[in-house]
């Protein structure tokens, strides 16, 4: 335990002398680093984890989470029905069909990716339906298309305009083979929130991927939707032993590198920007360090009052244990409320500076994501502590085993 008297000259240490002002200097550097390597990490920290939420929403929103991919043969979706317990695990079915084709529009082209639904089943896909902004999907019905929101602008596109969709299928002339082709009129426009998906897909009725892209039934694959998706890869196993002649793989198998470089890149920053923390904890050493020699005749005295080499050590650990855990309390101070307001703060340093901080097109999300994670905060605060803990070991010891007969000779 530390005694009041302890903790008295330990805040007295905390305040140099104007004599002292070196020290001062070195403190306020101490203090400074580590908050702002506080700060810096649980904004990073937010940043990211936010960015991986937002990515992993957006994707299992806008794809299924478990596949069932057709080889020529027609999917019986009907053989779920048969396990009920898998039943459960289950939110919604749907057939879909996937392929390439290129928009004209005037003097416009463009690649996209063509899905395409039943007009019950695109309904069912939550990310679509509640991202309309024009149009409806009441109006999805044959030679009609819905298109996203950053195609739609690219191309200059509205609802009730007329497009030309060109598929990779073709149709054989005496002229040689020519890609077919179909005009349709825009009945919706949607944003996911991602420009990546809202750039490059389309949504078409089957009815017309039928004539378009000539595949039946039998070309359609399942998707399948759960009510816990991050147990894809558990659930896709009992899939796959009901359809044991088709290939079973699940939105984790689409994703894998893509989610694992994000995790290797969240820790490796972890590491580097605790360098900070590291650095600053230096600084309090060499507070410390010349704290003691300035206090060498205050200790040798206070060594000759009786107070024990224990005492001396509490008293220059716990001076410079306070500067660590004040300058942790501020940094994740500071850290959480840059986290909270991090789109605002986005927001008004373009207003400002007119800078594009977060391009869509680069990030694919339409805002900073952040979401404040209790956990990283608890672990970055430790870890601050930590380090400050290990820095104050060496000047208490420094201080407690100063020699009070010699001190005051050579003071």
């Amino acid at each position: 335990m530390i005694s009041s008297i302890e903790r008295a000259i330990a805040f007295r240490y905390l305040k140099p002398k104007k004599k002292e002002g070196f020290l001062k200097v070195i403190s306020i550097f101490s203090f400074t680093g580590i908050t702002l390597g506080v700060a810096i990490l649980i904004i990073v920290m937010s940043v990211m984890n936010g960015f991986r939420a937002e990515l992993i929403n957006k994707i299992l929103g806008f794809n299924p989470h478990v596949i069932v991919k057709s080889f020529s043969q027609e999917i019986d979706d009907k053989k779920i029905d048969n396990f009920i317990e898998l039943k459960k695990k289950l939110k919604k079915l749907t057939f879909s069909f996937s392929g390439q084709g290129i928009i004209i529009n005037k003097n416009n082209t463009t690649g996209v990716i063509v899905r395409s639904y039943f007009k019950e089943d695109i309904k069912k896909i939550e990310l679509i339906k509640n991202g309309i902004i024009d149009g409806s999907l009441d109006s999805f019905d044959k030679n009609t298309i819905s298109i996203g929101k950053e195609l739609a602008i690219s191309l200059n596109l509205l609802v009730d305009d007329e497009i030309t969709l060109m598929s990779t299928s073709s149709l054989q002339t005496p002229f040689g083979n020519l890609p077919l082709q179909e005009k349709f009129k825009i009945s919706s426009v949607f944003t996911t929130g991602l420009a990546e998906f809202d750039q490059n897909v389309i949504f078409l009725p089957f009815v017309n991927a039928n004539s378009l892209f000539e595949v039946d039934k039998s070309d359609l694959d399942l998707e399948i939707f759960l009510n816990k998706p991050e147990k894809a890869d558990l659930i896709k196993e009992e899939i796959q032993n009901i359809y044991t002649d088709h290939y079973v793989y699940s939105w984790a198998d689409l994703n894998k590198s893509f989610f694992g470089a994000l995790k290797v890149e969240r820790n490796v920053m972890f590491i580097i920007l605790t360098l900070i923390i590291i650095v600053a904890a230096f600084n309090i050493i060499s507070g410390l360090t010349i704290l003691v020699k300035n206090k060498t005749r205050e200790i040798a005295i206070l060594r000759t009052l009786g107070v024990s080499k224990n005492s001396i050590a509490k008293i220059f650990f716990l001076t410079g244990f306070l500067i660590g855990f004040f300058a942790t309390i501020t940094g994740v101070l500071i850290g959480v409320s840059f986290s909270y307001f991090i789109e605002e703060i986005r927001i008004f340093i373009t207003t400002i500076f007119n800078i594009n901080l977060f391009p869509e097109e680069i990030y694919f999300l339409s805002q900073m994501p952040s979401e404040i994670n209790l956990t990283y905060i608890i672990i970055i605060s430790f870890f601050s502590l930590l380090i400050t803990f290990l820095a104050t070991i060496f000047p208490s010891f420094s201080a407690a085993n100063l020699d009070p007969i010699k001190a005051l000779k050579y003071e």
